[in-house]
């Protein structure tokens, strides 16, 4: 089994030092609501209260992104991002795009 990759928000993690930047990296994903999730979201909207549908679409987005970034570090050869950040933007009617994005680098102890 590989080394585990190591994702933080914050710059630096505690007892380990950068050995190597390798580069900014990013994951996304593009995820639409559906008739189902846009009427559901209607209703929600009228009645207020959570818009669940809109965040289960937008919770199952950020973690396809997360993957897909794990995925370009794992490809660089890096044991740790930094600086992870999302983005999220409504594109075109009902269409949501999270973006994830930070700096792959090769941590040691």
């Amino acid at each position: 089994m590989g080394e585990e990759l190591i994702l933080a928000t914050m710059p630096m993690i505690p007892k380990y030092e950068v050995e190597e930047v390798l580069g900014v990296i990013y994951g996304s994903s593009t995820r639409t609501r559906g008739l189902g999730g846009r009427f559901v979201s209607g209703i929600q909207s009228i009645t207020g209260g959570k818009g669940t549908a809109y965040a289960m679409e937008i919770e199952k987005a950020r973690k396809e992104a997360l993957e897909d970034l794990k995925n370009e570090a794992k490809k660089l050869g890096a044991n740790g991002v930094l600086s992870i950040d999302f983005e999220t933007a409504e594109i075109l009617e009902g269409f949501i795009l999270v973006t994830a994005y930070g700096t792959a680098v090769k941590l040691k102890k």
